[in-house]
């Protein structure tokens, strides 16, 4: 499939770009020949030209947006916890002013990077489209926060303003603080359970792959505009297996104990309850061991027919799921050419 960049350069914003996942976006289009501006909290390494905010400061986005061409959001309030006004005002009205702003400084393009949980009520997902996101019936404050951001974004579609939801599933790769790290700190210590012996078939998207398939967004908007597309690196596999190989790359144990996953269901409930009603004084601990959606995700099937996807976006991913987890194994000997990135 053709890989060829955009037919003339153009002046793109990254939000979020000081993550994993927004910074591999950002390299990726400088490599293209684009000019790249960032918008984040904080500093961001390798961004020649940036502008620090939040989205909850208006003056902050219409600087960043201004004399861009198009724009790629991945700035996002990203945790299983933590209170419900605070996903509203980055991922629900930050999305809403960046959009507002956007479409006043002139940018005609505009990529809204997305979740597929905003479509995951629960049940398995075998070979599932994208499905419709779904505020209502979302699980957790992150992922009905998106939702309600996504529709906002992709009803603001238009001939001037062309907008598409791309949704990279399970983003994972050297440096990933969101699924690596938590994977080999908590087996490390052996407080890591399969659940329901880690049957459930999954699918995960290496880093750059998923930065592939976002810039490809950009750059086949005749086509992806009004679109939502998940994106994954289409090789499903059982959960425990994934694990399993992401802790020999960390050279830690992988987990031998498995607990049914109604159980884990149930105790993420209760657990999820007394972590928010703790409050700050869990803060110093970071996010709960379990949350009812977490036990979802790894007790649940979970992946998607690529075919259309692949299709718009005229893309496939170039790093099978084996080949990024020997790029962990060297990143975690030492001999990785791949730098160190966080998560936004």
């Amino acid at each position: 499939m053709s890989r060829t960049p955009a037919s003339r350069p153009a002046r793109v914003l990254v939000t979020g770009a000081s993550g994993m996942l927004g910074g591999t976006v950002a390299e990726l289009l400088r490599a293209r020949g684009h000019r790249v501006r960032t918008f984040q909290r904080r500093p961001s390494a390798g961004s020649t030209e940036e502008v620090l905010g939040s989205l909850d400061d208006a003056t902050a986005v219409r600087r960043a947006v201004t004399d861009m061409d198009a724009v790629i959001h991945l700035a996002a309030k990203v945790s299983i916890t933590g209170a419900w006004d605070e996903f509203v005002a980055t991922n629900i009205t930050g999305t809403n002013t960046l959009l507002e702003e956007a479409r006043a400084a002139g940018v005609r393009d505009l990529v809204f990077v997305s979740s597929p949980s905003v479509a995951h009520f629960g049940a398995a997902l075998s070979g599932a489209g994208a499905g419709v996101a779904d505020p209502e019936r979302a699980h957790g404050h992150y992922a009905r926060s998106k939702a309600a951001a996504e529709l906002a974004a992709l009803a603001a579609d238009s001939p001037g303003f062309r907008v598409t939801a791309i949704r990279p599933h399970v983003v994972w790769g050297p440096g990933d603080t969101q699924l690596v790290e938590r994977v080999v700190t908590r087996a490390r210590a052996g407080r890591l359970p399969l659940l329901d012996a880690g049957a459930a078939l999954i699918d995960t998207t290496y880093i750059d792959n998923a930065a592939e398939a976002i810039v490809r967004g950009l750059e086949r908007m005749e086509h992806a505009r009004g679109r939502a597309l998940v994106v994954t690196n289409g090789e499903p596999r059982p959960v425990g297996e994934l694990i399993g190989g992401i802790c020999r790359a960390a050279g830690v144990p992988a987990p031998a104990w498995s607990v049914p996953g109604w159980l884990a269901r149930g105790a993420g409930s209760v657990i999820e309850r007394v972590w928010t009603a703790a409050g700050a004084r869990n803060l110093a601990h970071g996010e709960p061991p379990m949350t009812r959606f977490l036990a979802e995700q790894l007790s649940t099937a979970h992946w998607f027919d690529q075919r259309h996807t692949q299709a718009v976006l005229d893309w496939k991913p170039a790093v099978t799921l084996d080949e990024g987890l020997a790029r962990l194994a060297m990143h975690y000997s030492g001999s990785s050419p791949w730098v160190d990135r966080q998560e936004h």
